[in-house]
């Protein structure tokens, strides 16, 4: 068992309710959905995520997801969400918790995407601020970490707002797009107030 693992129920964290977002861990009757979302989202999201496997979108690649998500949830190392617009039941886009350090760190890294048709509706800010008591609360987090390619305005305005702050640039951070970049580092802690997410605008 984990370090400091929650030992909370399962439920606490499986389903997530905001206001205007719900978020859940992926299923297998999510795919059609995700796939067209993707999809349609491709020329949009590739400029910020690593580069698609040619197969990236297809049933079998999904279900060999889902597979790793159970396996990860279950070992404490990854929490992976897609978010639902609360009124239509719409698919608007994923947040993962990933790469979490128990022991002396009980750290995270927060990772996000967002579908084309929803970016700049303020769903993103949502969703992190409605995931973050949970990161906090229910899975004993005390650190959430994230990252941003500096001319990613959209996404430094989401960590920005929801509390993260600036704690320096590293270099060649990430491969995205087959090149590497160089990210924000952006970190939020435990204790840290959870400011209201403002109404309209923004991703």
């Amino acid at each position: 068992m984990a370090f400091l693992r929650t030992t909370r129920p399962e439920e606490d964290f499986e389903v997530i309710r905001g206001r205007a977002v719900l978020l859940r861990q992926p299923a297998a009757g999510d795919y059609a959905e995700w796939a067209e979302l993707r999809a349609r989202s491709r020329s949009h999201l590739t400029p910020w995520e690593p580069t698609w496997a040619h197969d990236d979108l297809s049933h079998g690649m999904y279900r060999r997801r889902l597979r790793a998500y159970a396996k990860d949830v279950r070992e404490d190392s990854s929490y992976p969400y897609f978010i639902f617009d609360t009124s239509s039941g719409a698919l608007v886009g994923g947040t993962t918790l990933s790469n979490v350090r128990r022991g002396s760190a009980q750290t995270a890294s927060l990772g996000y995407w967002m579908g084309v048709t929803y970016a700049g509706r303020g769903y993103m800010r949502e969703a992190v601020s409605t995931l973050l008591p949970v990161a906090f609360g229910t899975l004993r987090l005390h650190r959430i970490e994230a990252a941003s390619m500096l001319n990613n305005a959209a996404s430094i305005r989401v960590l920005e707002v929801c509390g993260f702050e600036r704690e320096g640039i590293a270099r060649s951070y990430l491969k995205i797009n087959g090149r590497w970049e160089d990210h924000i580092l952006y970190a939020r802690v435990a204790g840290a107030p959870l400011s209201e997410v403002p109404q309209g605008g923004g991703t």
